[in-house]
């Protein structure tokens, strides 16, 4: 396993962590906006790994399909992607 790999992992660790906190939160009563503001440390993290996860694509995944040469290969990758933003917005 390469650095970037293991630092996403860890991130996520750290991230479930966090959602058990919340778990636990919930079933003690604790006061709804101290939940609310670990939800959102949370949605935060879990944005930051997957832009990570977004520019480690781009940066392999893409680029080899550009290098390639493959207009079929190219074709799929950016369907791919815009897929994966339309999904997003919705």
């Amino acid at each position: 396993m390469d650095k970037q790999a293991s630092a996403k992992i860890n991130r996520l660790n750290r991230i479930e962590g966090q959602v058990r906190g919340v778990t636990q939160m919930v079933k003690d009563d604790r006061y709804c906006i101290d939940i609310l503001h670990q939800i959102q440390a949370i949605r935060s993290a879990l944005a930051k790994v997957e832009s990570q996860v977004l520019k480690d694509h781009a940066a392999c995944c893409i680029a080899e399909a550009i290098a390639s040469g493959d207009e079929s290969e190219q074709r799929v990758k950016f369907e791919e992607l815009v897929e994966l933003m339309e999904r997003a917005r919705k």
